[in-house]
């Protein structure tokens, strides 16, 4: 076995399909509709190696953003990986914010979904993939610094106050980071540094 998934996804089909392909690919998969009591249960925590949870879970848009929040209340440590169909990026931004460590957008192939977990198990997750496109992009460390603010959520006048630069100078190392990341917004920005 190569590790223990809980994979929480409100569709059924969609949750065994799944689940199915993890089992294939070597992983034991607890499956749960994001309510049942495998949630619940801290004990099982320290058996899990990954959580896989879709961000829209029943009527609730923000379900799975609440569940990364609880299970790492919880004390659960393991990397978590959010699928989802409505990548916004106030989502993305929560989700990240929250602790998870991955990003993948409906629809994918279960291939990719395996190839995520594995990345988050060797590879740190988020962190590790912002740095590299960060090297990728060949950001200067100033650059860098304004690209984290920037993942955080904070607007240019934010990131002038706290890095005491003009609000027009932030805005020349934010077309900078634009150009060098090739992307011409925030969202594209988010999109190719969490949704990988």
């Amino acid at each position: 076995m190569r590790g223990r998934v809980l994979l929480i996804d409100d569709e059924r089909d969609t949750r065994e399909l799944l689940a199915r392909a993890l089992q294939r690919a070597g992983y034991e998969c607890v499956a749960s509709d994001g309510e049942g009591r495998e949630l619940c249960e801290p004990e099982r925590f320290a058996q899990l190696d990954v959580v896989v949870t879709d961000i829209v879970l029943g009527l609730d848009d923000r379900r799975g953003l609440r569940l990364i929040t609880e299970l790492r209340g919880r004390g659960l440590r393991v990397p978590i990986v959010v699928i989802t169909a409505y990548a916004d990026v106030e989502k993305v931004k929560c989700a990240l914010n929250e602790g998870a460590d991955y990003l993948l957008e409906k629809p994918f192939k279960a291939s990719e979904l395996v190839e995520a977990i594995e990345r988050v198990r060797s590879h740190g997750g988020v962190s590790s993939a912002v740095e590299q496109l960060f090297d990728r992009a060949h950001l200067t460390e100033k650059e860098r610094v304004v690209a984290r603010h920037l993942l955080a959520g904070l607007s240019s006048s934010e990131i002038a106050v706290l890095e005491r630069n003009s609000p027009k100078t932030i805005r020349q190392h934010v077309s900078q980071i634009y150009a060098k990341c090739e992307v011409k917004s925030r969202a594209e920005f988010f999109r190719i540094a969490y949704a990988r």
